[in-house]
């Protein structure tokens, strides 16, 4: 009886044991298995990662320009208080931050060939005097890109005589540009045709947004470099 129980005993110590043996080797590979995990979830992403950022052109314009051209962007002053704005080549020619910027038309002239800048003016066309613009139309250089922005008001004092002198470098707007319009152009002294770069926007209660004036108007482009003839 003796021998009997001893073996009983052996045997269920044997069974016990071999039965915490297997779980002790389940509950290790699981471990080892989610520790795995976890220190490959927490190793830093060094791989490189594709970028999906913009392309930025001259100007910041919607599209790159072909060769023998130059990027613009203009944009008229708003109302009375954020002056116009005037970009050629990537490089800001008139701006508010520049401080060369006015009440009324908003002048840069620019080298039709290399696209330098020649000169930036401002005439004040509401409580000045018409006759100095007169005088600056005339004297632009053959073979100069003008670029026109209206701040506040830029039509009061135009006459006809001014008006005719901006046909020539190509608007077809600026015989109808009225009291507080917002207006933006870009022609040049010899033009052969009428410009495709205009944009105007008519000063009118009903639709203005701000109180007396319309809103800023904003045109970009390529402007045909001029060949030496």
């Amino acid at each position: 009886m003796r021998i009997a129980g001893a073996i009983k005993y052996i045997v269920a110590v044997s069974a016990f044991l071999l039965t915490f043996y297997i779980i002790s080797q389940v509950f290790e590979i699981k471990m080892d298995s989610n520790l795995g995990k976890f220190w490959i979830r927490s190793q830093p992403d060094n791989a490189p990662h594709p970028t999906t950022k913009a392309p930025r052109y001259r100007c910041g314009i919607s599209k790159i320009c072909p060769e023998k051209h130059f990027a613009f962007k203009i944009s008229s002053g708003a109302a009375n208080v954020v002056g116009p704005k005037i970009c050629v080549e990537d490089a800001v020619l008139m701006s508010g931050v520049k401080n060369n910027v006015g009440r009324g038309i908003n002048t840069a002239l620019v080298n039709g060939r290399t696209g330098e800048l020649i000169e930036t003016k401002y005439h004040d066309l509401w409580g000045g005097d018409v006759a100095p613009f007169i005088e600056f139309l005339k004297k632009i250089p053959d073979g100069t890109i003008v670029c026109m922005a209206t701040y506040d008001d830029g039509a009061t004092k135009l006459n006809d005589e001014a008006r005719k002198l901006i046909s020539e470098l190509g608007s077809t707007v600026i015989n109808s540009l009225s009291f507080r319009d917002n207006w933006v152009f870009v022609g040049g002294t010899g033009i052969k045709t009428k410009s495709p770069f205009e944009q105007h926007i008519k000063n009118n209660k009903d639709t203005n947004k701000y109180e007396g004036w319309p809103e800023v108007v904003e045109m970009e482009g390529c402007i045909p470099q001029k060949l030496n003839e």
